[in-house]
C-alpha cells in the first residue's frame, strides 16, 4: 500500500463546519460582488459563526443523490465508511444555497426580472434534486431599505418573489450596498447559520430513521456507519456534547465487529478515525483526562490486532501513527491554554510513535521484492481500511489465495522504499522539543542518542556525530560509563566511514580508557587501529559497519594517508577520559626564592599495550620557565608508558627575584604521540579529565590525607595524588632580628617614643637597610590625620608630620651588629592603632649554582592604645560660690577648673595659664596655694608643680568681670586654659580668697557696710529704708550696725532694694550680690592668771 495510507484524512482532522454555497456573484468583473464576497471571507474572526463558504456558479452541478434505499432486507454491507463521504459533506454537498440578485423594489423592469430570478431559482433545484438542501435569495439593493411596514410596495412585491420562486418568507433577504455592509453580512451570516442548522437537524432524522431497518446479523458494518455520520453531522451542527455522544457509541461498536485477517486492517482504521475524534473533542471541552483515557483504552483494545504476521509492519505503522496523532492533539491543546507537567506531557507519545517506528523499520527488514498489483481500475479505495485487490470483500477467506499472496509481497516491497529513519528522526525531534521544553534533561538524552543512531542507520555520519557528541558531555558527568561506551562505538563507526581522522583518533581514546566497559580484545583492537592511524596508515575497518560503507570509509582513508597536508593533530582531553592519565603538582604550596621549585608529572596508561611518546612538556604562567620544564625522547629511544603502571617526571627551576609575591601557575600539560602522524594531548591546568574529579573525592573519603612532597606518594596509589596547581614564590627568609621597646598606653598629645632595635644574624653584609615606620596602612582612614610621627624629639609634631615615614636609610649592617632608632608618635585622638616598623635590606645569594640578589624584609607590628591623660572641667559660680547661668557686667564671678587624671602613670602639671579674650580679672595678683604668678593684660598663669596619681584632681579658680560691650545679652568668649604637663611632678592644691568679714561675736557690735553703685548712664532712684538718687558713674554707702544675739552661722537681714523708675528690674539679681549668713563666735570672757596656769 502507499506510504501515504497512515495519515489521517485531512477531513477528518479539520474542524467540521457548516457548508454555504453562494451563487450568482462575479467577484472577478463585477466590483460590487467582490465586495460583498470579501465581507464573507476575509477576516473571519472567532466571534463570526462557523460556516465555510464558497463561490459556485448558479448552474453548478452537485453530486448526485442515490435512490433511497427503503429496504435492507437482502443488503449486505461492503464496508464501514466510504473515502469520500466526509469530504463530500465538508466542501460538495452545501447545506444551504444562496442565490445573490440584483433587484431594487422600485425597479422599471420588475416583472421581467422576478421572472428571472425565479428561473434561477428553478436552476439550483434542479442541480440539487433529491437532495434536503435549503435554497435562499438575497436582493442586493442600491437603497437603504426602510423599517418593516412602511414601505407597502416592498411588502407586496416581496410576497410576489416569494410565491414565484416558492420560497417562505424566511429565504428571502435584502443586502443593501451601502457603508454599513459588513453589518449586514453579520446578520445575513446568523441568518444561514440557522437555515444549515436545520439541514444538518434533518440530515441526522434521516439517518437515524434508516435504524428501524437494520439487524445485528448482517448489518454491524452498518450500525458503526450510522453512528459516525450522526455523530460526523452533530459537529457541522456545532453540537458538539451529541457528536461525543455518538462518537462513543460507534467507537463500542466498532469493537464488537468480529475481526478476522480480511478485515482486521478496516476495523483499526476505522477505531483509529473514530478515537482521534473522540480525543479531540475531549481536548476542545476541557476534559484532557478523559482523552487521555479513552487513548489508552484505544490501545489496550488495538495493541494486539495484529492482522497477518507477514504484515506485521503494518501494525506497528498504525500503532506509531496513532501515539504521533495523540501528541499532535496534546500539543495543541496546550498551545490553547492547557496546561502539561513534567510526566505528562506531548514528549512520551512522540517517543512511542517513534518506538513503534524502530520496531516497524526492524519488522520490515526482511522482506523480498514482488510486482506490485495494487493499483486500481479508479486509482483509489472505496472504503476506508480496505485492500486495493479485494474491495467490498468481507468474507473471513480471502478470494483469490494468489492474488492475496502477491499483494501481501507487493506491500512488502513498497515498504523497503519507505524512508524509515526520516520518519523515526522527526518523531524523536518533537518528543526531544517537548522533553526540553518541560525540562526533562535525561529523557532529552535518551532520545538524542537515538536520533544520532538513526542518523547513522540514514548514513548522515556529520548529523549523527553532532547529537551523539553533545550527548556524550552529559553522560560523562553523570558517570553512565555503559552508555557513553555505546555511544562511542556508534560515534567511532561514524568517525571510521567518514575517514575523520581527528575524531576518530579521539573516540579511540576514550574508548581504550578507565571509563570503557568493552573487553580487552577489543580494546586491544582499538588500540592496534590507534597506533596505525598515528604511523599514517589505514586502519581496519569496524565491525558491524556496512559492508558497502565499509569499502567507501577504507577508500577515504586510503585518500587522507597519500594527501601531503599537516599530520599534525592537537586534542584537548580535559573533558574527555582518556588512556592516559595526567596529573601535575608543585611539591610545595610556596617556595622561598632562594630554594630551587620542583614540580611534578605523573602519567599513567589504561590501554591494553604499552604507548611510547616523544614529548613531555609543562606550560607555566611565566613563559620564561616552560624551557626547564621540557624532556624529550633522543633519537630512537622513545619514552614508554606500561599499562596500569605510573611515571613519575620531575622538574626543577630557580625562581626569578622580580616574580616574588607572585604566584606561578601550572596552565598545561602536553604529551606528543605518534611517528608519522602526530598527535597533541593537552589538559589544561594540571591534569585531570571528566572522572578523576569524582575519584579523587571517593579517593579522599577512604583513605588517610598525604601531604606534599615525593615520599607521600608510592606506586600504584594513583587516585591518592592530589593535584597542585599553583605555588607562591615569597621572598627568603630574613636573619636580622628586630625589637621594640616601649612604655604601653600612650597618652593623647604627648610624644610617644618607640626603640627599635635591629641586629643582623646574617653570614654576610645587610646592604641599603631601610625602616618604614608608623601607623599600618589600611585602618580606619580618620586615624591617618590623628597620628603623626617624627625621629626629631625636639620639637612637638603637629599636622605637618606624616603618619607613616618610609625608606628611613639605616646603612649597611655587617653581621652581628646592630642599629637603633626612636620614633616618636603623637596621637591625637584616643583608641587602638595599629603600627607597622617594616626592614628591608638586600643580600646576595647562591641557588643550584647561580648567584642571586635577594631582597628580604621582615616586619613586626605594635598595638598601642592611647587614652586620654585627664579629664579638664570648668565651671561659673558667683563669689559665694553659686552656679551661675549667666554674668552680670562689671560684677565679679569665679571661673573654677577642675583636672581630673585618668593615666595610668603619674602627671607632672608644670605650668597653667588662662589666656583670656575679652573677659579680665578683678586682681592684678591673684594668689593660689601653689605659688603665685606674675599678672598681664589679657593672661592669667600660675606655675604649679602639683604631681597627679591616677584618679587625684587637681582645681583652680580664676575670680573674673565682664567689661561693657555693645550687646549686653550675646555670649562672651572667656578664654583659653593652657596646661603643661608630662609623666612626673608633685602634687599641690589652690587656695580661695573671699572678700567679706570673717566672722562675728555675740553681743558686740557688727558693722556691715554696702556699696550701691549705679553703672547705668542714667540717674537711677533707689529705695531701701531711705529713697536715694544715684548719679551715673557715683557710689553710694550704707552702713548698718548689727548685734548678733546667738552664736553659729546666722543669716543676715534682707536689705529690699527696689527700683521705681524700673518696675521691671530684677530684684533677685541684685540680692544675689548681697551676703546671706555669717559666722558669729560665742562671747569671749577674760582669763585670769590661775585659769591659765590650771590649762
Amino acid at each position: 500500500m502507499a506510504g501515504s495510507q497512515w495519515e489521517l484524512p485531512p477531513e477528518l482532522c479539520c474542524r467540521p463546519m457548516a457548508s454555504v454555497a453562494l451563487t450568482g456573484l462575479d467577484v472577478t468583473y463585477n466590483a460590487v460582488h467582490r465586495a460583498i464576497w470579501d465581507a464573507f471571507s476575509a477576516n473571519r474572526r472567532a466571534d463570526r459563526v462557523p460556516i465555510s463558504f464558497k463561490v459556485l456558479p448558479g448552474d453548478h452541478e452537485y453530486p448526485k443523490c442515490r435512490t433511497k434505499r427503503t429496504s435492507y432486507e437482502w443488503y449486505i454491507p461492503k464496508g464501514i465508511l466510504k473515502t469520500g463521504w466526509m469530504n463530500k459533506h465538508l466542501n460538495l454537498v452545501p447545506a444551504l444555497v444562496v442565490l445573490f440578485y440584483e433587484l431594487d423594489w422600485d425597479d422599471p423592469q420588475w416583472k421581467e426580472k422576478q421572472s428571472e430570478c425565479a428561473t434561477k431559482v428553478e436552476i439550483v433545484r434542479t442541480s440539487l434534486q433529491g437532495r434536503n438542501t435549503k435554497v435562499a435569495v438575497v436582493l442586493i439593493q442600491k437603497k437603504t431599505p426602510l423599517p418593516p411596514g412602511e414601505d407597502l410596495v416592498a411588502s407586496e412585491r416581496a410576497s410576489s418573489l416569494c410565491n414565484s420562486c416558492d420560497l417562505s418568507g424566511k429565504s428571502l433577504f435584502v443586502l443593501p450596498h451601502t457603508d454599513h455592509l459588513v453589518g449586514y453580512i453579520i446578520r445575513l451570516e446568523n441568518a444561514f447559520y440557522e437555515h444549515a442548522q436545520t439541514y444538518y437537524y434533518t440530515e441526522i432524522r434521516r439517518v437515524k430513521s434508516h435504524k428501524e431497518f437494520l439487524n445485528k446479523t448482517t448489518h454491524q458494518l452498518l450500525f458503526v456507519r450510522h453512528q459516525f455520520k450522526i455523530a460526523f453531522f452533530s459537529e457541522l451542527k456545532q453540537d458538539t456534547q451529541n457528536a461525543l455522544k455518538y462518537y462513543r457509541t460507534a467507537y463500542s461498536l466498532v469493537h464488537e465487529l468480529r475481526a478476522h485477517e480480511t478485515n482486521m486492517l478496516e476495523i483499526k482504521t476505522m477505531a483509529g478515525f473514530i478515537n482521534y475524534k473522540i480525543c479531540r473533542l475531549c481536548f476542545q471541552h476541557n476534559t484532557p483526562l478523559d482523552a487521555i483515557a479513552q487513548f489508552r483504552k484505544h490501545i489496550d483494545l488495538c495493541k494486539k490486532k495484529i492482522g497477518s504476521a507477514e504484515l506485521a509492519f503494518e501494525h506497528t505503522a498504525w500503532m506509531s501513527k496513532q501515539f504521533q496523532s495523540f501528541g499532535e492533539l496534546f500539543d495543541e491543546a496546550i498551545k490553547l491554554g492547557l496546561t502539561a507537567i513534567q510526566t505528562q506531557n506531548p514528549g512520551f507519545y512522540y517517543q512511542q510513535a517513534a518506538c513503534y517506528s524502530q520496531d516497524r523499520k526492524l519488522t520490515a527488514g526482511g522482506v523480498c521484492p514482488a510486482p506490485d498489483p495494487l493499483d486500481t481500475p479508479t486509482g483509489a479505495l472505496d472504503f476506508y481500511g480496505q485492500r486495493p485487490w479485494r474491495q467490498g470483500h468481507q468474507s473471513i477467506d480471502p478470494p483469490d489465495p494468489e492474488k492475496e499472496r502477491t499483494g501481501i509481497l507487493a506491500l512488502q516491497v513498497k515498504e523497503r522504499d519507505v524512508p524509515h529513519s526520516e520518519l523515526i528522526i522527526a518523531l524523536l525531534s518533537n518528543a526531544v522539543a517537548q522533553f526540553k521544553k518541560y525540562k526533562c534533561p535525561r529523557m532529552k538524552s535518551h532520545l538524542m542518542v537515538q536520533m544520532g543512531e538513526e542518523y547513522y542507520h540514514a548514513q548522515d555520519y556529520t548529523k549523527a556525530l553532532k547529537l551523539l557528541d553533545y550527548v556524550m558531555c552529559d553522560y560523562r558527568t553523570e558517570r553512565w560509563w555503559g552508555l557513553l561506551t555505546a555511544i562511542l562505538t556508534t560515534a567511532v563507526r561514524c568517525a571510521y566511514l567518514m575517514a575523520n581522522v581527528k575524531d576518530y583518533m579521539t573516540y579511540c581514546l576514550e574508548l581504550l580508557g578507565r571509563a570503557s566497559t568493552l573487553k580487552e580484545e577489543q580494546k586491544s583492537r582499538i588500540q592496534k587501529n590507534l597506533f596505525k592511524v598515528l604511523k599514517n596508515e589505514v586502519p581496519d575497518p569496524e565491525p558491524e559497519c556496512d559492508p558497502r560503507g565499509a569499502s567507501a570509509g577504507a577508500a577515504l582513508w586510503k585518500d587522507r594517508v597519500s594527501l601531503s597536508g599537516s599530520n599534525q593533530f592537537s586534542m584537548e582531553v580535559q573533558d574527555y577520559v582518556p588512556f592516559i592519565q595526567c596529573k601535575a603538582r608543585f611539591l610545595a604550596p610556596s617556595f622561598h626564592v632562594d630554594q630551587p621549585i620542583r614540580l611534578q608529572v605523573f602519567l599513567r596508561a589504561d590501554c591494553p599495550h604499552p604507548i611510547s611518546f616523544n614529548k613531555l612538556s609543562v606550560s607555566l604562567s611565566n613563559p620564561g620557565y616552560n624551557q626547564w620544564c621540557v624532556v624529550e625522547s633522543s633519537g630512537q629511544d622513545n619514552m614508554c608508558l606500561s599499562p596500569g603502571k605510573t611515571s613519575c617526571f620531575s622538574f626543577n627551576f630557580v625562581a626569578k627575584t622580580q616574580d616574588v609575591g607572585k604566584k606561578v601557575e601550572i596552565t598545561g600539560v602536553e604529551l606528543m604521540l605518534g611517528s608519522g602522524r602526530w598527535l597533541f594531548l593537552s589538559w589544561r591546568g594540571a591534569g585531570g579529565d571528566a572522572a578523576s574529579a569524582q575519584e579523587a573525592l571517593q579517593a579522599s573519603r577512604s583513605s588517610r590525607p598525604r601531604g606534599y612532597g615525593s615520599e607521600a606518594w608510592q606506586e600504584g596509589d594513583w587516585n591518592s595524588l592530589t593535584i597542585q596547581h599553583s605555588t607562591m614564590i615569597i621572598s627568603r627568609v630574613p636573619k636580622i632580628s628586630v625589637q621594640l621597646s616601649h612604655q604601653p598606653p600612650a597618652l593623647n598629645n604627648e610624644m610617644y617614643c618607640i626603640t627599635l632595635t635591629v641586629q643582623s644574624q646574617e653570614e654576610g653584609v645587610a646592604r641599603d637597610v631601610r625602616l618604614t615606620a608608623g601607623l599600618k596602612p589600611g585602618q580606619d582612614a580618620n586615624l591617618s590625620l590623628a597620628t603623626h610621627v617624627t625621629l626629631d624629639s625636639t620639637q612637638v609634631c603637629d599636622e605637618g608630620d606624616p603618619a607613616l615615614l618610609p625608606d628611613i636609610p639605616l646603612g649597611d649592617l655587617n653581621p652581628g651588629h646592630k642599629v637603633e632608632r626612636c620614633v616618636y608618635v603623637r596621637c591625637v585622638s584616643t583608641g587602638p592603632r595599629v603600627f607597622l616598623f617594616h626592614v628591608a635590606y638586600s643580600i646576595n645569594t647562591s641557588v643550584d649554582g647561580q648567584d642571586i640578589n635577594c631582597n628580604c624584609h621582615k616586619d613586626e607590628t605594635a598595638t598601642i592604645e592611647t587614652v586620654e591623660p585627664f579629664e579638664v572641667s570648668a565651671k561659673f559660680v558667683s563669689t559665694k560660690f553659686e552656679p551661675l547661668d549667666r554674668v552680670v557686667v562689671d560684677i565679679p564671678f569665679v571661673l573654677m577648673t577642675d583636672l581630673l587624671s585618668s593615666s595610668p602613670w603619674p602627671l607632672l602639671l608644670q605650668s597653667s595659664c588662662l589666656q583670656l579674650d575679652t573677659m579680665k580679672t578683678c586682681t592684678p595678683q591673684p594668689q593660689s596655694q601653689l605659688q603665685q604668678a606674675d599678672t598681664s593684660l589679657n593672661a592669667v598663669c600660675s606655675s604649679l608643680q602639683v604631681v597627679l596619681q591616677t584618679g587625684e584632681c587637681a582645681s583652680e579658680c580664676f575670680c573674673l568681670q565682664c567689661p561693657h560691650s555693645a550687646d549686653v545679652s550675646a555670649a562672651v568668649a572667656t578664654g583659653q586654659y593652657v596646661i603643661s604637663w608630662r609623666r612626673r611632678g608633685k602634687r599641690g592644691s589652690i587656695q580661695a580668697v573671699y572678700k567679706l568679714p570673717s566672722f562675728g561675736r555675740v553681743r558686740e557690735p557688727l558693722p556691715v557696710r554696702y556699696h550701691i553703685e549705679n553703672r547705668t548712664a542714667l540717674v537711677q532712684e533707689v529705695e531701701m529704708a531711705v529713697r536715694l538718687h544715684i548719679l551715673p558713674g557715683a557710689e553710694q554707702q550704707m552702713l548698718y550696725n548689727y548685734y548678733p544675739l546667738m552664736a553659729g552661722y546666722q543669716s543676715l537681714p534682707q536689705l529690699n532694694i527696689s527700683l521705681p523708675r524700673c518696675p521691671t528690674a530684677n530684684t533677685h539679681t541684685l540680692r544675689r550680690f548681697l551676703p546671706q549668713r555669717i559666722f558669729v563666735k560665742p562671747q569671749g570672757r577674760q582669763l585670769d592668771e590661775a585659769s591659765i596656769a590650771a590649762a
